[in-house]
Formats: structure tokens, C-alpha cells, sequence
């Protein structure tokens, strides 16, 4: 049965406070922000400062998400760099769960609460005549360390309504197909479906992630062109079927953030948002 959508924003780089973005978002209407973890003000050590996030989101009846750093590695070879992303998977995980409440009050207290995450490609070798992935070459070690995170994420969520939603972004290699898989047989793993990157890829992920349907949890929502690739276009900007994956974003009872990135383009697509529900 299809359920009624909540839509929330990204963290927008022409807002410079969280205060500024929380005011856009109550101004537009929608229902959370997605705390972009790339930006210094939403980093591990910002995201523990719980007390002051829950009061800006009380104050405006709003409630977070959480994007991951998108340069996390959690296969890296170098172990002292794969701990350190690993501190900061638990570190987020246990701010998310003091920002629980927020959801309860102010979202859907059945929708787990998602911190979105983009899978590192890894380094390659360019060769004369082709590139070679090193995860793709060592995959008996990248899939261990995979599994390491899949069993630590199990065991630092534990009981608590939060999930791990594996974000599609320039194409599926192979081995994370493999990757995801494994993740997947964890009830605290989902995907996310951003059909901006899909659409800029030629659709290259969409196979894929429709075989695993029953596992979205989100989407980012935004328009995008395949020929030249772009995407994060406002709505009705782009060639996408906006109408077919908001049905679909429906029946599986996600969240969608509208990933603009900029004010202009947030507050166009919210005007044009009833066209395409």
C-alpha cells in the first residue's frame, strides 16, 4: 500500500548555519534535513554536540538524517585509515540514537532512522589497455572488511530503529554488487536510490536496485539528463519519469530528500513537487 511521503532538504552550501538551513526548511514546508557530514559544521565532533541539534530541531518541529562523509573507506588497505572511518561509523551511530527522539515526535516513528552512505570505488591501476580496481583484484580482502563493518554496524545499532542506506552514485562496480549483497543479509542495511546519479549513468544501476526493491528505504530526489550527464536539477528540469520513481518511493514507504543543491533549485522543486504526486 502506498503511504504518503516525507520530504526533507540537504545541507545546502549558500547556508552556512544550521540555523539558516532549518529555516529554509520550516519556510518550504518540508520535514527534515539531511546533516551532510562532508560539511565541517556536520562532522563527527559537531554531530556530538546532541543537545544543541535537538533544541534547533525542537524549536522549528523539524527532524535530522545523516549523510556520511563520502570519502569514508571502510576497505582501505591501510588499517589505520579503515580504524579511523570505523570510529567515526560508531561515533555517528550513537549521535543518531540520541536524535532519535526528534523522529518520534516530528517524522514516522515506523521508519527506521537513516544514516545514508556512499560505497568508495577504491583506488585502480591504469594500464595500457584497460583499469584495473584494486578492490576488484584483492576482493577476498575487500569482502572481509565489508563484512567487519556489516557485523560492527549490527552490533553498534543493536535494537535501536536506525539503518545504513547504501546510496547508488556513478555506477555499481561489480564487487560492490557482491558487497551489497552480503550487507543486505543484515536487517540493519537498506539502499538508498538517488535517480539523479542513476539517470546521469544511463541507468546503468537501475537492474539492480529494482531486483532489490524490497530493501529501499530512500531516495534523493532530484531531476537529471543523460546525455551530456547531469544531474541535481530541479524538478521538471531533467528527463526523468519523476512521477514513476515518486510512486515507487511511495510503495515502499520511503523518505525522499529533494538533493538540490542550491536554494533556488530546493524552492523550485517544492513548488513543483505536486505535479508529479
Amino acid at each position: 500500500m502506498e503511504q504518503a511521503i516525507q520530504f526533507g532538504m540537504p545541507t545546502l552550501i549558500e547556508n552556512r548555519t544550521l540555523e539558516e538551513n532549518i529555516r529554509l526548511c520550516s519556510r518550504l514546508g518540508l520535514r527534515f534535513i539531511e546533516l551532510n557530514m562532508n560539511f565541517p559544521e556536520y562532522g563527527t565532533e559537531a554531530l556530538e554536540e546532541t543537545d544543541r541539534l535537538l533544541k534547533a530541531a525542537e524549536e522549528a518541529g523539524i527532524y535530522y538524517t545523516v549523510h556520511l562523509d563520502e570519502n569514508l573507506n571502510i576497505a582501505d588497505f591501510n588499517y589505520l585509515v579503515t580504524d579511523a572511518y570505523l570510529e567515526t561509523v560508531r561515533r555517528t551511530i550513537a549521535a543518531a540514537k540520541r536524535l532519535l527522539p526528534l523522529r518520534d515526535r516530528y517524522g514516522d516513528p515506523s521508519q527506521p532512522l537513516v544514516i545514508n552512505m556512499h560505497l568508495h570505488h577504491g583506488i585502480f591501476i591504469t594500464l595500457p589497455d584497460r583499469k584495473v580496481q584494486m578492490y576488484e583484484r584483492d576482493f577476498d580482502t575487500y569482502i572481509a572488511s565489508c563484512r567487519r563493518f556489516r557485523d560492527l554496524c549490527d552490533e553498534w545499532i543493536g535494537d535501536d530503529p536506525l539503518l545504513i542506506a547504501l546510496e547508488n552514485t556513478d555506477g555499481f562496480r561489480p564487487y560492490e554488487m557482491k558487497a551489497i549483497d552480503m550487507y543486505l543479509e543484515s536487517p540493519r542495511f537498506g539502499l538508498t536510490w538517488d535517480i539523479g546519479h542513476s539517470k546521469a549513468t544511463g541507468e546503468k544501476d537501475v537492474p539492480f536496485i529494482l531486483e532489490h526493491a524490497s530493501r529501499l528505504v530512500h531516495f534523493h530526489i532530484h531531476d537529471g539528463k543523460e546525455q551530456p550527464p547531469k544531474n541535481h536539477l530541479a524538478l521538471g528540469d531533467g528527463e526523468i519519469d519523476l512521477s514513476a520513481r515518486l510512486r515507487l518511493a511511495g510503495e515502499k514507504h520511503c523518505r525522499c530528500v529533494l538533493e538540490t543543491k542550491t536554494v533556488q533549485a530546493l524552492e523550485t522543486s517544492v513548488a513543483r513537487l505536486p505535479e508529479y504526486l
